[in-house]
């Protein structure tokens, strides 16, 4: 009997001890569970018609975890892990399951240092500074790339040369951030192309600068991409301001491509755009600009208008139309996602897209 008092009370005392361990954890652990779901129907003239169900036409739906845990002294350690969702047929977004960010580092008072699969600054300067953001629908800054199959926006690029994944999320990256000084801040992220026998020639270096304050919200970016086993050495300066001045808001931006391999297929492009608020609605507008030089020159412009309509903080529905129209002979034909085949020609290669949908956040 004594025995089993006995292992009564260690029990007892070990279920406490746990208790306790457990309530000081949670109570400077903090995980968040959060997400968006945002689904439209499309319909697009062009030399054909085109209608559909797509994902992600505000924001690209996802599921994510945010853990954050307080070490004291300033310290904090966190992770995001998020995965992208193509809510129209339940696939992977990203073409990997935690393909839209998954890192982990550390914050304090001198900044943040992060490692993983990370947004570079260019998703960055592209997302906040646009009226349609960077997704693949609408007058986006998703128009702007495609020089010689290089996608700054999109974050594509030719070849495997390395395992960065491109210019707008950087695989196996290393990236500091600084606190906000005085309304400024400033970044730089290293993204490794462990590349056996080519440490220095597979690499993406990014440094960035914003600023915000007094209405303005301004950002620069450089970013050099080096993928030497597919010739490709390109680098990319983007800068993008927005200014808010009541329910008025607007803001433009421009991201010029210098392609230094031999294709020599440099581009740019640049956006202007504006947005109204009045009680739960929305209106806004914006012109984008892509063009190519030296192989295959030619230009797309886009202008779309848009409305929104907020049932709650959550939740909206929304719609905008587009006029996508492309220029010069041998160039590709460009809107905010991949044109599917035969919906330009080359005699009818402009685009005319209307789309409604509905976007939630949690």
């Amino acid at each position: 009997m004594k025995f089993a008092s006995f292992a009564v009370t260690a029990v007892a005392m070990a279920a406490s001890v746990a208790a306790h361990a457990q309530q000081a954890q949670q109570s400077s652990t903090n995980v968040t569970l959060y997400g968006v779901a945002d689904a439209y129907v499309q319909f697009a003239n062009g030399a054909s018609n085109l209608s559909r169900v797509q994902s992600g036409g505000q924001s690209g739906s996802r599921f994510g975890i945010r853990v954050t845990e307080d070490l004291g002294g300033g310290l904090r350690a966190l992770a995001v892990l998020e995965s992208g969702i193509n809510l129209d047929d339940g696939t992977n977004g990203q073409n990997a399951f935690w393909g839209r960010q998954s890192y982990v580092g550390l914050s304090s008072p001198w900044g943040a240092l992060t490692l993983g699969r990370q947004y570079g600054s260019i998703y960055n300067l592209s997302s906040d500074f646009s009226e349609f953001s960077n997704v693949s629908t609408g007058a986006s800054t998703a128009v702007i790339g495609g020089f010689g199959g290089y996608e700054p926006v999109r974050g594509g690029t030719t070849g495997t040369a390395t395992g960065n994944g491109g210019p707008a999320r950087v695989n196996n990256s290393v990236k500091y951030e600084s606190p906000t000084f005085a309304g400024f801040k400033a970044g730089a992220l290293w993204g490794f192309g462990e590349t056996t026998g080519a440490t220095n020639e597979q690499r993406i270096a990014d440094v960035y600068g914003r600023y915000s304050g007094y209405g303005f919200d301004a950002m620069v970016s450089f970013v050099d991409d080096k993928q030497d086993l597919t010739n490709q050495d390109v680098r990319t300066t983007s800068g993008a301001i927005g200014y808010t001045y009541g329910d008025w808001h607007g803001t433009a931006g421009i991201i010029s491509v210098n392609d230094r391999s031999a294709a020599d297929a440099d581009g740019q492009g640049f956006w202007v755009g504006g947005d109204y608020r009045f009680g739960q609605q929305l209106v806004r507008a914006q012109f984008v600009q892509n063009k190519a030089k030296n192989v295959n020159e030619g230009k797309t412009r886009a202008f779309g208008v848009g409305y929104q309509y907020d049932l709650s903080k959550r939740t909206n529905l929304y719609t905008a139309v587009t006029r996508f129209k492309n220029e010069g002979d041998g160039y590709v034909d460009r809107w905010a996602s991949a044109v599917p085949a035969g919906l330009t020609t080359a005699g009818d290669r402009d685009i005319t897209e209307f789309t409604a949908g509905i976007r939630h956040s949690f």
